[in-house]
């Protein structure tokens, strides 16, 4: 049965060109920080390696919103050809499916962001801090899925709901590396703050205000919250 599923959601994307190129999007940020980035800092006479977090976490962060966008999409397209009321009458429950769709952006955004860290070489990480800061960034891929099905009722507004909502994710914890004092606070509510600033303590050591693993045991409570609510805010307002 998943196996089917797989193969029905990927022939959905590739049908679609917008979908396909979104998919393909991600696999952009780790050449962009592998060859990219080093070229620009080297053709313009600058010094990145002070700010390497915050150009990897730009990079990182943009991954899971672009999976959630297409969970998003998808999930938009099984509302306008009525899946769900089909789905009733079937052994499967609109749980198991649900949770096989959203399973797909999470496991698509995880294996991306560990792509892209290792793939740029932007920063030293070892390979444990590589898997926290992708299980925690990850997270904001099923969110970002099911914030556009409560808000948005076809592909127009889901767009518009997408580019919003990264906006609001990707811009806040970006901007919240540029602080190291009670001020990052303000940009706590966004859940991508949780593991920029994770990757931000690897660069600027005793001068975070919180240690690696503390910002990423709260980032990952944090987060699973988060998704809990939004979901029961997409049940309400989508099923």
């Amino acid at each position: 049965m998943n196996t089917s599923f797989i193969e029905s959601e990927a022939k959905k994307w590739l049908r679609d060109s917008m979908m396909t190129f979104m998919l393909m999007y991600p696999l952009l940020f780790g050449i962009i920080g592998r060859w990219i980035v080093p070229w620009i800092a080297d053709a313009g006479g600058f010094n990145l390696d002070p700010f390497m977090h915050i150009v990897l976490a730009a990079l990182l962060l943009m991954a899971p919103h672009i999976f959630g966008a297409l969970i998003g999409f998808s999930i938009l397209d099984d509302r306008d050809d009525h899946i769900f009321t089909s789905i009733q009458v079937t052994p499967l429950s609109i749980g198991q499916f649900l949770t096989f769709r959203l399973s797909m952006a999470l496991v698509l955004a995880f294996l991306t962001c560990i792509y892209i860290i290792l793939f740029s070489d932007l920063l030293a990480l070892t390979l444990l801090e590589v898997i926290l800061i992708a299980v925690v960034a990850c997270l904001s891929a099923p969110m970002v899925g099911m914030l556009i099905n409560a808000f948005a009722k076809n592909k127009i507004e889901g767009f518009a709901m997408m580019k919003g909502i990264v906006a609001i994710l990707l811009i806040f914890p970006v901007a919240s590396l540029f602080f190291t004092d009670t001020k990052e606070w303000f940009f706590a509510f966004t859940p991508g703050f949780w593991p920029a600033k994770a990757l931000s303590t690897i660069v600027i050591g005793e001068a975070a205000t919180l240690s690696f693993y503390a910002y990423i045991g709260i980032g990952l409570i944090y987060a699973l919250f988060l998704n809990y609510l939004v979901y029961k805010l997409f049940v309400k307002k989508a099923l």
